[in-house]
């Protein structure tokens, strides 16, 4: 595809101090486009790596918005070259891959990738003292626990059975926990109760927890809730490769259980980009977070409605030791200069 469909629109690029001469880290004649992510974490990754190229290296970067079909289709045809916070999981992507078209590089998250699963607040399993709440399922660890704590979790809709807090309709996410709840055979205690969006998962989260309600949700980390509040993770069968692969199709009926495996964030860039800038994608390379420090970013965006942008910003500022690692010296001098 020659030119972006006209549900991509472009963004304003990060504004690049006239003193800092082009590198030959990116070619002096583009400018890299990256995908506009939709989610906070990735939205701040993005911005980390803006940058780190146009303050370090003299980079031009723009920001391409769109839904993650579009942007991952644009970025296969290289009319866009850079995709942060890959979780390889739709077919547009490992279409690309064995294409050839592009490629997914570095490893985002420390501590073997991102976790995803089914979560309950702290206060269910330990109780609260400080807000008076006491223990509501004190013996629940599992899954498999959660049959005899199908009351505690009721869906009013159908009080009969548990409500799972679910992802949005067309998720992956959403997909795996319906025939999650099929494989650990909680269909009949439990209902998928899905999202409206994203946001509105977030807030029915919060406002369970503000008022220290009892609620069993689907979660995933990084994200902002995971920095901002204790939750507790319920156990999951062992990961199995072959269970996984039925459950990641809903078309699947014969399903078996499996946790889901951590996921290896990557950055996808295009191969003709990558061939031609070497030295931006060893940057991308080496970039790398802990749960902690991205997830407590992210909280500052949601909290504060802080663009990522700012928050990045803000970020380097306060942890030099830790992107400096990425970069040249001299790029370093340059970005703490234009941080200033």
């Amino acid at each position: 595809m020659k030119k972006l469909t006209c549900a991509l629109a472009l963004g304003a690029s990060l504004a690049t101090p006239a003193a800092f001469a082009q590198s030959n880290v990116c070619s002096p004649d583009q400018t890299i486009k990256f995908a506009g992510i939709t989610w906070e974490s990735g939205q701040l990754y993005t911005s980390l790596i803006r940058n780190l190229l146009e303050m370090g290296y003299g980079c031009k970067t723009e920001v391409v918005t769109g839904s993650s079909a579009a942007t991952e289709t644009a970025l296969v045809g290289n009319d866009l070259q850079v995709w942060v916070e890959q979780w390889n999981r739709t077919d547009i992507v490992k279409k690309g891959q064995e294409m050839g078209k592009i490629r997914l590089v570095g490893d985002l998250l420390s501590g073997g990738g991102a976790i995803e699963g089914f979560f309950v607040p702290d206060y269910v399993v330990k109780g609260d003292a400080k807000r008076g709440i006491k223990a509501s399922a004190p013996d629940l660890k599992s899954v498999s626990d959660l049959p005899k704590y199908k009351a505690l979790f009721k869906d009013d809709e159908e009080p009969g059975k548990g409500r799972l807090l679910s992802c949005p309709v067309g998720w992956d996410c959403e997909k795996i926990n319906t025939q999650k709840l099929k494989a650990y055979k909680l269909e009949g205690d439990y209902t998928n109760f899905r999202a409206g969006t994203g946001a509105a998962l977030d807030a029915a989260i919060t406002s369970a927890i503000e008022r220290g309600k009892p609620i069993l949700f689907y979660y995933w980390s990084p994200a902002s809730l995971m920095g901002k509040y204790k939750l507790v993770q319920l156990q999951e069968p062992t990961y199995n490769e072959k269970c996984w692969d039925t459950l990641k199709d809903i078309k699947v009926k014969d399903v078996c259980p499996s946790a889901s495996p951590k996921n290896k964030l990557t950055v996808g860039v295009s191969t003709p980009f990558a061939t031609s800038n070497p030295g931006a994608v060893a940057v991308m390379e080496k970039l790398q977070l802990n749960a902690d420090q991205i997830n407590g970013a992210v909280v500052q965006m949601t909290d504060r409605k802080a663009s990522s942008d700012v928050v990045a910003r803000e970020f380097m500022k306060a942890n030099p030791a830790v992107w400096q690692k990425w970069v040249s010296a001299d790029a370093a001098n340059k970005i703490n200069a234009a941080l200033k």
